[in-house]
């Protein structure tokens, strides 16, 4: 049933809009559009004002990370439409140095997703009206959900009592930093104990 109204969905979507929408996928009970940035507005404003669509509702915009690829960062919008009970996910593509469209013409919501996603990400989005830190600090260096921030970061925090403030610090490992393969050390012995044929 689900299937039915999403590959329904996808062929309306397809049919209204075929310029905007590159690619489109059912997977998993879930329909996926890919569009470009130059596209993305026409198509949100379609996937919300279209009667056989009615997405009013916008959950979330993210990033995704890809550094090995010359369009390093895909942009994910969740959109619900709760006449019709149904999910959609838009994704585009987009550079490094390149901005995004601001989405808050269209969701108002979207502003602060779009500041998360700056702030995380510095996946930029032209137009938007306040385009600042959302969950990092002010002097923050960097961008912490890209694939290249170091795990430690730049600087640490802290309450300098003496200060009476809190300062920040270069970063100081107290030890080398480890990384755990997560195998366990402690193997069972090779032969079968006592009960335990009884777990087969």
């Amino acid at each position: 049933m689900m299937s039915e109204a999403l590959t329904e969905l996808s062929s309306t979507i397809g049919e209204a809009v075929a310029g905007k929408v590159l690619a489109s996928e059912i997977a998993n009970g879930e329909l996926t559009l890919t569009t470009d940035p130059e596209s993305v507005i026409g198509l949100l404003t379609f996937l919300r004002d279209d009667p056989r669509c009615a997405f009013v509702a916008l959950t979330d915009i993210s990033g995704v990370d890809w550094p090995a690829r010359e369009k390093r960062f895909d942009v994910v919008y969740h959109l619900l439409s709760p006449t019709r009970n149904l999910r959609v996910r838009i994704k585009l593509e987009v550079a490094e140095d390149a901005a995004v469209p601001s989405a808050t013409a269209v969701y108002r919501g979207a502003e602060w997703y779009e500041r998360e996603t700056w702030d995380l990400f510095g996946i930029p989005f032209d137009g938007h009206a306040d385009l600042r830190r959302l969950l990092t600090d002010y002097g923050f260096e960097g961008h912490p959900l890209r694939k290249d921030f170091p795990t430690t970061g730049f600087v640490e925090v802290r309450y300098d009592d003496s200060a009476k403030r809190v300062v920040y610090e270069p970063v100081k490992l107290r030890q080398e930093f480890r990384n755990f393969d997560f195998l366990s050390p402690w193997e069972g012995p090779e032969y079968v104990l006592p009960g335990d044929e009884k777990a087969n």
